[in-house]
């Protein structure tokens, strides 16, 4: 819940830089829902957009709800779902998770299914139980390269001054991809698996040459287009 119209000045800068010098990676903004469009008039074409949650059901009296369809009429190509803050605030489950990844695939967006332990299941040894489940859970049958990324966020490391290790984000990508791998075979092997623990300019280019590590599910680090530049830079660099 960032972003008014003095924001989009951001998303000019950071289109100017790419239009500048194209990266060699995939650059997605999700935005709140009110700037979409705007956006979409201003720097589509440098970049993709995205929505950051969407309603399961086309249209209904769900007021205050958005529903996929209205993100791609927006000018949205994905939507993310399941991010930890909807499951711990709004009480999300992981079916609805799944419902609303459907929703996405319905109005041809790419569904981005966040997945993670908390810091009580970190200590207790469950992390890959806990990603195991929601993967069972978010996913729906027929996750595609295509149509889904899968995001990892270790809510562990999110605000509490804990940083996880290279070793311990390399551990779980492994057990998400094996998960994967097990359920959806090809296409499960090829689903881009993103890092999403605060990720920053610091120490983005250390993870996203870890294996299995697709990408980045970037926060704060976002809301500044030098910022944003930066891990960019980083993700061409891996």
């Amino acid at each position: 819940m960032n972003g008014t119209r003095e924001s989009l000045r951001e998303l000019a800068d950071l289109r100017a830089a790419l239009a500048a010098r194209p990266p060699r990676a995939d650059v997605l903004i999700c935005l709140p829902a009110t700037l979409l469009s705007r956006a979409f008039a201003s720097v589509a074409h440098e970049f993709e957009l995205g929505g950051q949650d969407c309603h399961a059901e086309i249209s209904g009296a769900f007021t205050g709800d958005i529903s996929a369809e209205m993100l791609k009429d927006a000018g949205a190509s994905a939507v993310i779902v399941g991010h930890s803050e909807r499951r711990q605030y709004h009480g999300e489950t992981d079916a609805q998770v799944a419902a609303k990844a459907k929703a996405a695939w319905r109005a041809g967006l790419l569904a981005i299914v966040c997945i993670g332990e908390t810091e009580d299941q970190r200590d207790a040894g469950k992390a890959h139980h806990v990603c195991e489940n929601q993967i069972t859970g978010s996913l729906p049958d027929g996750a595609t390269a295509a149509n889904t990324a899968v995001a990892y966020e270790p809510i562990w490391a999110i605000g509490t001054g804990r940083t996880p290790t290279s070793a311990e984000i390399a551990d779980v990508h492994r057990h998400i991809r094996k998960c994967l791998t097990d359920r959806f075979g090809a296409e499960g092997a090829a689903v881009r698996i993103l890092y999403g623990g605060s990720m920053k300019p610091s120490n983005a280019a250390e993870i996203l040459k870890l294996e299995n590590v697709g990408g980045g599910l970037i926060g704060g680090a976002s809301l500044k287009a030098a910022d944003f530049l930066a891990i960019i830079a980083c993700a061409a660099g891996a």
